[in-house]
């Protein structure tokens, strides 16, 4: 059954913290409202947390890692995390509901990609526990051999965005958990929502208290007060680049370990000998899914030249038939984005396109669903500059550029003239071309023939300023353990 306003009861969680597997106020009592970015209606109050609560939360993290957790067997929390993700496949419908009413993207998105995705994540994760090991080997001088093992960092801070709220926490705290880690996880205040509802899932399948901890709050306050802290022993961040940068800069002081999945502006190249009604649908895809709220949203579409206007013809016939719509309708697949704020950002980089001389072929101006909401028209600039704003910053919206290209040597010295490097799509027939182009390509992600895929068992993250440390798959694993060599004596 598709979720709707009425079929599903979204059962929000209460306006509190959760630490050491209980609801708990904020130290300051304070709170702040979610918004429902379809109706601009205050959704509930969350607790905000303060300095004194996240103290807390490390104080019970750190505690956790040396009770019944840290006496459980790696096949144990194997099984365990299996038993949380049939636990949340369970009330599917329900948090996919919430996910919806919290951040505005569609209800098909959210129940039939979002949360299989990050249920997906926890099983596949949750293999991995009692496989992670380390070598034996021999070595030279007065001993017999000597081995490494992989033992767990500590506390690890979990800072998520609001893009892709339960899918981002999962690929963390998956990992964090499968390599015998503590969590505790500070979402992004527009969408905290179903990061408080699955603490209290995951302890009441069994998680022990204190390995999952969950403070909203303001980033500033929290984030920072989770970076610096000594007994936080790694901080995994998604989000903007500027914020990474001042995450790496406050680490520093601690010498703290840190992951960073950062913005992109990433480039989708079509050839002339592509099947292009498949790269039309790719490139619309690439950037109209999420709400282009994405950050490796095919947001440059390089076309080689003897295509491009038959190209564009076909992409902007599709755009028109896209429509944005009441999040909840089963059918609507262009939601609103999440606030009002982001909605200002983005319309202001269409008027920044606009002064720089780009044409808008489709949209760019705000979409009125009843009356109400953050939504805005699917937009698509032509006669872009690679040099341009709207060619080089990270929009976060759904507005394509588009951009001809001669030769292939050409196509990929443009997407490679970036300060990013998360993400790139390649689009033709020969598949000699394909491999060539995306070896070449500064990305951490190259889709042939296909764009926005993702697997738990590949790994993801980004080149330059996109970040470095790599989500998903084993490379994940090596970003949560330390490695301990020991020399046995002969």
């Amino acid at each position: 059954m598709s979720p709707s306003s009425t079929a599903v009861d979204p059962n929000l969680p209460p306006a509190s913290l959760f630490i050491g597997g209980e609801w708990t106020e904020a130290s300051g009592g304070a709170t702040f409202s979610t918004e429902n970015p379809a109706t601009e209606e205050t959704i509930c109050e969350v607790a905000s947390a303060s300095a004194d609560d996240v103290d807390r939360a490390v104080a019970s993290a750190n505690a956790a890692l040396d009770g019944d957790w840290s006496k459980m067997s790696a096949r144990e929390r194997g099984l365990l995390m299996w038993r949380i993700a049939d636990a949340l496949e369970e009330r599917i419908d329900e948090f996919a509901m919430v996910e919806t009413l919290d951040n505005g993207k569609p209800i098909f998105e959210s129940r039939y990609v979002d949360l299989p995705t990050a249920i997906e994540a926890l099983r596949y994760f949750a293999g991995w526990s009692d496989k992670i090991h380390g070598d034996a080997f021999p070595v030279q001088g007065p001993f017999s051999m000597a081995y490494t093992r992989r033992e767990p960092m500590g506390v690890v801070a979990a800072i998520t965005p609001w893009n892709f709220p339960l899918i981002q926490a999962m690929w963390k705290i998956a990992a964090a958990l499968a390599c015998g880690n503590t969590v505790i996880h500070k979402p992004a205040s527009y969408t905290a929502l179903t990061a408080l509802k699955f603490g209290e899932l995951a302890s009441a399948a069994g998680l022990p208290a204190g390995v999952l901890n969950v403070v909203p709050g303001g980033g500033s306050e929290v984030g920072g007060a989770l970076v610096r802290h000594p007994g936080v022993a790694k901080v995994s961040f998604t989000g903007s680049t500027d914020v990474g940068k001042g995450i790496m800069r406050e680490a520093a002081e601690t010498v703290k370990r840190v992951t960073l999945e950062l913005g992109g502006k990433s480039p989708n190249i079509v050839f002339a000998d592509a099947d292009l009604d498949q790269a039309v649908k790719g490139a619309y895809n690439g950037i109209f899914y999420g709400k282009g709220e994405v950050c490796a949203a095919g947001s440059r579409l390089f076309v080689e030249r003897r295509v491009h206007d038959e190209l564009l013809e076909k992409l902007v016939e599709r755009t028109g038939r896209l429509q944005p719509g009441d999040p909840l309708h089963p059918k609507t697949r262009l939601g609103a984005l999440v606030s009002k704020g982001q909605r200002e950002s983005v319309l202001g980089y269409v008027g920044i396109g606009r002064e720089e001389g780009a044409e808008v072929a489709h949209g760019g101006e705000p979409a009125d669903v009843n009356g109400k909401g953050y939504f805005m028209q699917p937009t698509i600039l032509t006669g872009v500059d690679n040099s341009m704003r709207v060619a080089q910053e990270e929009i976060f919206g759904p507005v394509l550029v588009t951009i001809p290209f001669d030769e292939a040597d050409e196509a990929v010295e443009m997407a490679n003239a970036s300060i990013y490097g998360l993400a790139a799509g390649v689009w033709t027939r020969d598949i000699g071309k394909a491999h060539a182009v995306a070896a070449k390509v500064q990305a951490g992600t190259v889709w042939i023939n296909q764009y926005n895929w993702y697997d738990s068992g590949a790994s993801f993250g980004g080149y330059k300023q996109s970040g470095f440390g790599r989500e998903l798959g084993r490379q994940a694993l090596e970003s949560y353990t330390e490695t301990k060599t020991v020399f046995v004596g002969k």
